[in-house]
């Protein structure tokens, strides 16, 4: 009954998998026996393995208080230790604080070398760091929380609280407002907001603009779609919905002779890769670049480079339709014009939810080795190409404990905190300027495809990407306020990660470097806001920043 509950929940898109299928040392949750109960006291502790829980804690110890970080998987760094290392700067003027000392003392910079790196600063600082810990439940009394308990039994008592989830699954537990998905145009009047974007990567990675017949008989829809196509009715431009970017994994890649060939996944398909293998032989004039691609008639179809190689083409290693229940565990494929209110609470427990996204972890294995292994041996593949692919494999010196893929899978958004203050498009922008900067973000605004569908382009039947965008912005400052839920929703909670932004300021703010930035902002707020006796809400502004400029942080 676990299992046939689990497949319900998890819905059409989650392959019907059991544990014996998953890849040896390569998941997101395994549930463990709890221990003898045990109280844990500190000032902070910092849930979610990532940079944002990194800098808190490590910024916390410095200023002389016990912090704690208490990580949900067996590592420290998030997708930074977990194969993101061709780093999202922006403009890299804008990087000081923790996050400069960081990337100055982790090179040169692999995920092996960024694992030590985090562990070695918070040693040096004395932060206690817990591994593979998932929360179970919080404890909150009057607007705070009071405590957190975990999988493995501890019971951490804190006076102040981070979450540094990629989920943003404490704030969810301490019944804070947060959305999930993207909002409409009318919202905040973002040209990037919702489907069908007015800016957008116009014309990239939409299978270089060819009529490529979606239907597994070409030119016959009796005939069902093709695998990896939505069959879900799709909104006008402008709607919003509960679609989320694309996930995928930050292969690292090598052409060294010890190379490791990719791996032949245990639930390989190659009717998954139906339309993929129709677009390698649908016309003979698309160059395959196997990196990014701009020019019209090119495309990927996925990167490959040595060390970190991103998705790159229209059909590629991002998992497209495949994360949108990832965040908080539902999802309806709904388009509105209007923004729904915000949710607050679990609408699926969290150890139904952890099981969930272990599925949904196990089938982005499948789908993302499945399409290597597709690439480097199916006949269907232009022998051209597959030679190419053929000269590249996993380097065997990183994710030893994986099978040399990367253990951590690039979850790109989940939810997003509301608060009194929301980052949005015009921020970016510089049109719309903030007096209580925290950090400073530059990278664009950016968004992967969100889902793929049949069009109708020029009389013609087609297939498309929708949801990827892409727009420039100058160095922007991040609100302090974007950081912190309602007063009356959580008192002692600071969000770095997960903040206060919209679906299309997030796309800009979340990289490695400005989570880093945002955590150890939060992590000097909750000190003061400790030695004070104040909520997190009633820091003086003027006092932060010139502890913040005192500490090199760039505002």
């Amino acid at each position: 009954m676990k299992h046939r509950k689990l497949r319900l929940l998890a819905g059409l898109m989650i392959c019907s998998l059991c544990p014996e299928s998953y890849a040896d040392g390569l998941y997101y949750y395994q549930q463990v026996e709890p221990g003898k109960p045990k109280q844990i006291e500190c000032d902070l502790v910092a849930y979610g393995g990532t940079p944002a829980s990194f800098a808190a804690t490590l910024q916390a110890a410095r200023m002389g208080k016990r912090a704690v970080l208490v990580s949900n998987n067996g590592f420290v760094g998030g997708l930074t230790s977990g194969g993101l290392t061709a780093v999202d700067w922006g403009a890299r003027r804008t990087i000081g604080g923790i996050a400069q000392e960081f990337f100055a003392r982790a090179r040169p910079l692999k995920p092996s070398v960024a694992e030590r790196t985090f562990l070695k600063m918070l040693s040096e600082a004395g932060v206690e760091v817990l591994l593979d810990r998932f929360l179970t439940r919080v404890v909150t009394e009057d607007g705070k929380l009071v405590s957190i308990t975990l999988e493995t039994g501890e019971a951490i008592t804190a006076k102040m609280f981070v979450d540094g989830t990629y989920e943003g699954d404490l704030l969810a537990a301490a019944n804070v407002s947060y959305t999930v998905g993207r909002e409409p145009r009318s919202a905040y009047k973002e040209s990037l907001a919702g489907q069908w974007q007015l800016v957008s990567w116009k014309g990239i990675y939409q299978f270089c603009g060819l009529p490529i017949s979606p239907y597994v008989k070409p030119g016959d829809p009796t005939s069902g779609l093709l695998p990896e196509i939505s069959s879900e009715p799709y909104g006008k431009p402008g709607d919003g919905d509960y679609r989320v970017q694309a996930y995928n994994f930050r292969m690292h890649l090598t052409k060294a002779r010890d190379k490791i060939a990719f791996p032949k996944p245990n639930n390989y398909d190659a009717g998954r890769y139906a339309l993929l293998a129709r677009f390698l032989d649908f016309d003979p004039q698309p160059r395959w670049t196997l990196h990014y691609a701009t020019k019209p008639m090119t495309d990927g179809p996925v990167q490959m480079r040595n060390g970190d190689s991103n998705n790159a083409g229209s059909f590629s290693s991002d998992y497209v339709g495949g994360c949108h229940r990832w965040p908080d565990g539902t999802y309806s494929p709904e388009n509105f014009s209007t923004l729904p209110p915000p949710r607050r609470g679990l609408p699926v427990p969290l150890p139904e939810l952890y099981e969930l996204r272990e599925r949904i972890f196990q089938d982005h294995v499948n789908y993302q080795q499945g399409l290597m292994y597709f690439l480097a041996n199916d006949e269907q593949v232009p022998k051209n190409l597959q030679s190419r692919v053929n000269q590249w494999g996993l380097p065997p010196g990183e994710f030893k404990g994986s099978g040399h893929w990367p253990h951590h899978l690039y979850v790109r958004e989940g939810r997003r905190m509301v608060s009194d203050y929301v980052m949005v498009q015009a921020n970016c922008e510089n049109k719309r300027m903030v007096k209580d900067s925290v950090g400073i973000a530059s990278y664009a605004m950016d968004s992967h495809f969100c889902q793929r569908v049949v069009v109708q382009e020029n009389g013609v039947i087609t297939v498309r990407n929708e949801g990827g965008f892409g727009h420039h912005v100058r160095p922007y400052p991040v609100s302090y306020r974007s950081l912190v839920p309602k007063e009356d929703e959580c008192s002692n909670l600071l969000v770095p990660l997960c903040l206060s932004a919209s679906h299309v300021a997030y796309g800009s703010i979340r990289m490695e470097p400005v989570f880093m930035i945002l955590g150890q902002s939060a992590g000097t707020a909750a000190v003061m806001a400790m030695d004070e006796g104040i909520v997190v809400q009633d820091v003086d502004y003027t006092k932060l920043k010139a502890r913040l400029l005192a500490d090199k942080q760039k505002l």
